[in-house]
C-alpha cells in the first residue's frame, strides 16, 4: 500500500516539496541541491505533478445512492467503507480516504502555483502574473495548464468538502482555502472563505486560461488539460455555477458539430471479449475521443466495484432493476428476460450473486496492482480513470439546455446519448419533450419500499412544478447521467446539487426471486436518511487539518 508523503502541520505540502521551492527571497545562495525552475522545459516537467494522484472515486461512490446494505451481519466490509456509507467523519487511513484526496489535491495545487511563480519570474513580472508579459515570453500554454490544474483541484475540493454552490446561500457557506501562491511561511494560517468566493476564483482562473490552452507541446495530450478537456471542465463548472448559457457554450466547443461521432463506442464494446481486464483496459484508452482527460491514482476502486470485493455494500440487482440501469426507462422497451438488459450495448454486465453478496459490476475502472516486492507479494493498487468524458459533456449540455427552457435541443442531446448506448432494436425513434413528459409525469416519486427511477428534486434554483415539463426533462437528464456515471464516482455531485435525499436501507435474500429478478428484497427501509439540509453533505475536512487550526464543517 502506498503511503502518501504529505505534511499536515500546516495542512499543505507546499513548503517542503523537494526540487520546487525557491528560497531566493531569504538567501542569496541555495543552501542545498534543489533544482531551480528556471526554464520552459522544467516548468513543463513540473506541471506533470499538478494533477492529483489521490482519487475521489471510492468514498464518493459509497456515499451516493448507488449502493445498498446487503445485510447488517454481513462480514464483507471494513471500517473505512462503513464510515463512507454512513456519511460519518472518515478517520480510517487508506489510499482511498478523503485525507489523502485533500492532501493530494493541495499538493497538485502547490506544483501548479510553483509553475506559475516560475512563469512569472521568467516573464519578468515583478509582483504578479501579467498575461501580456507571459505572451512575450512564449509561456502562455504553460500558464494555461497551470491555471486549469489549480482551478480543477479547487473545484473538486470545494464540491466534496463544502456544501454545493447555490446562488442563495453560497455567500455564507464555508468554502475551502484557495491557494494562489507559493507558501513561504513555516506555520501559515488559512481561512476557508466562502463557497461563492471559491467559485469566483475558479471562474477567474478558467477565463484567463481558456484562450491559451495549446495541445502542441504534450506528448500524450489526454493526460493533460488539452483543449477539449479544458472546455469539458468549463462546461461542468458553469453547470454547477448555474450559468447555463456558458455551460452550453463550452460543451458545444468541446463536442463540435457532430457529438455522436465523439462519444464512447458502446456498440464496439458489446462485441468484445466479456472479460474484466479486456473491458476495463479498453474503457481508459487514451486514443478514444470519449476520454478527454485521464488521471492515474492510488486506489483500490477497481477492486471494490469490479469484483465483489466489499460484499456488505454494493450496487446490487434490486437497486439496478428498480431504479438504475435495468429499470424500465423512457425508450419504452418491455421488461422481458433479465429486465431490459438486452437493450444495452454494454450488456451483459457481471452479476456476482451468492448467499451473502449481490453485485452488478460494470467493468470500467481497471484494478491495477504494482508489486514492490514480488516475492512477498506486496505492493499497492492503482488505476487509470477518465476525469472528463464527452458522454458526460453531452448530458451536461442537455441539462443546461433544459434550464434555459430549450427543451427541443435538450431532447436532441438526450436522443443522441440514448442511441449511442441503447441497441437499435430497442430504441429506434427520437425522444421529444412530449414523450419525456408523458413517461415521467405518471411515475411515483421514489420511496425505500417502492423504489422508482424518479427521485424528488430539491435544488435551490427553480425547476417548475412537480411533474411539469422542466422537472420531467431534468429527471431524464439526471437518470441518464446516473446510468452513465455508475461506478465512476460522480453521482454524489448530482445528489448534492439537486438536494436528492438518500434513505439507507438493508436488504435480505429473496427466496422467491426468479432467474431474471433481483435476488434481494428490502428488510429495513429507513435505517438513516440524508435530508436536504443535512450538514453531512459536506464531508468533514481531515482531522489533523482541523487540529492545525482550520475551521471544521458544522455537525
Amino acid at each position: 500500500m502506498k503511503i502518501d508523503k504529505i505534511l499536515y502541520a500546516a495542512f499543505l505540502a507546499t513548503l517542503f516539496m523537494t526540487g520546487v521551492t525557491s528560497c531566493d527571497k531569504f538567501l542569496d545562495e541555495m543552501p542545498d541541491n534543489r533544482a531551480e525552475i528556471n526554464t520552459q522545459t522544467k516548468i513543463r516537467a513540473l506541471l506533470t505533478s499538478a494533477y492529483p494522484t489521490s482519487t475521489y472515486l471510492t468514498f464518493s461512490e459509497y456515499m451516493s445512492d448507488n449502493v445498498d446494505n446487503i445485510g447488517d451481519d454481513n462480514p464483507g466490509t471494513n471500517r473505512f467503507v462503513d464510515q463512507c456509507y454512513s456519511w460519518e467523519e472518515i478517520k480510517e487511513i487508506t489510499n482511498d480516504c478523503p485525507k489523502y484526496f485533500w492532501g493530494g489535491s493541495y499538493e497538485a495545487i502547490a506544483h501548479a502555483n510553483q509553475a506559475l511563480l516560475a512563469i512569472q519570474e521568467l516573464s519578468g513580472c515583478e509582483d504578479e502574473l501579467s498575461v501580456s508579459a507571459v505572451q512575450k515570453a512564449g509561456l502562455t500554454a504553460e500558464m494555461a495548464e497551470a491555471l486549469l490544474c489549480r482551478a480543477y483541484n479547487h473545484f473538486m475540493l470545494v464540491n466534496f468538502f463544502s456544501l454545493n454552490y447555490n446562488s442563495s446561500s453560497s455567500a455564507s457557506d464555508l468554502g475551502i482555502p484557495y491557494m494562489e501562491g507559493v507558501e513561504t511561511e513555516l506555520n501559515p494560517q488559512y481561512e476557508r472563505g466562502t463557497v461563492k468566493e471559491v467559485y469566483e476564483k475558479i471562474d477567474r482562473d478558467l477565463q484567463t486560461a481558456l484562450p491559451y490552452v495549446n495541445d502542441a507541446y504534450y506528448d500524450v495530450p489526454k493526460y493533460h488539460f488539452n483543449v477539449k478537456a479544458a472546455y469539458a471542465f468549463a462546461a461542468r463548472f458553469y453547470l454547477f455555477y448555474e450559468k447555463w448559457d456558458k455551460a452550453v457554450e463550452y460543451a458545444t466547443k468541446c463536442l463540435g458539430s457532430q457529438p455522436s461521432q465523439v462519444l464512447r463506442n458502446w456498440s464496439a464494446r458489446s462485441s468484445m471479449e466479456h472479460d474484466r481486464e479486456v473491458l476495463s483496459n479498453d474503457f481508459i484508452k487514451s486514443n478514444y475521443d470519449a476520454n478527454l482527460l485521464l488521471f492515474t491514482g492510488y486506489t483500490a476502486f477497481g477492486y471494490y466495484f469490479g469484483y465483489p470485493g466489499i460484499t456488505k455494500y454494493s450496487h446490487n440487482s434490486f437497486l439496478s432493476f428498480t431504479e438504475v440501469s435495468y429499470a424500465l426507462n423512457v425508450w419504452g422497451n418491455t421488461q422481458s428476460g433479465w429486465r431490459n438488459v438486452s437493450g444495452w450495448y454494454y450488456d451483459p454486465p457481471v452479476w456476482y450473486n451468492g448467499s451473502t453478496f449481490d453485485q452488478i459490476a460494470f467493468w470500467k475502472i481497471p484494478y491495477l496492482f504494482e508489486y514492490t516486492d514480488p516475492v512477498a507479494r506486496i505492493g499497492y493498487a492503482h488505476a487509470v480513470y477518465p476525469a472528463l468524458t464527452t458522454d458526460e459533456t453531452l448530458l451536461t449540455r442537455a441539462e443546461a439546455y433544459t434550464m434555459l427552457d430549450n427543451y427541443d435541443a435538450a431532447a436532441a442531446d438526450l436522443t443522441t446519448w440514448a442511441h449511442n448506448i441503447i441497441r437499435t432494436s430497442n430504441f429506434s425513434g427520437d425522444l421529444t419533450p412530449e414523450s419525456i413528459l408523458a413517461f415521467y409525469k405518471p411515475i411515483d416519486y421514489w420511496s425505500a419500499e417502492t423504489p422508482t427511477i424518479k427521485k424528488k428534486l430539491n435544488p435551490a434554483f427553480a425547476i417548475g412544478e412537480d411533474g411539469g415539463l422542466k422537472e420531467s426533462m431534468l429527471q431524464c437528464c439526471l437518470q441518464f447521467k446516473r446510468i452513465d456515471h455508475v461506478a465512476q464516482g460522480l453521482r454524489w455531485l448530482d445528489v448534492k446539487r439537486y438536494g436528492i435525499e438518500i434513505t439507507r436501507r438493508t436488504l435480505q435474500p429473496d427466496s422467491s426471486a426468479g432467474q431474471y429478478d433481483a435476488a434481494f428484497k428490502i428488510l429495513k427501509g429507513d435505517v438513516d436518511v440524508l435530508k436536504v439540509d443535512d450538514p453531512r453533505r459536506a464531508m468533514q475536512i481531515p482531522e489533523d487539518v482541523v487540529t492545525a487550526g482550520l475551521q471544521p464543517n458544522p455537525r
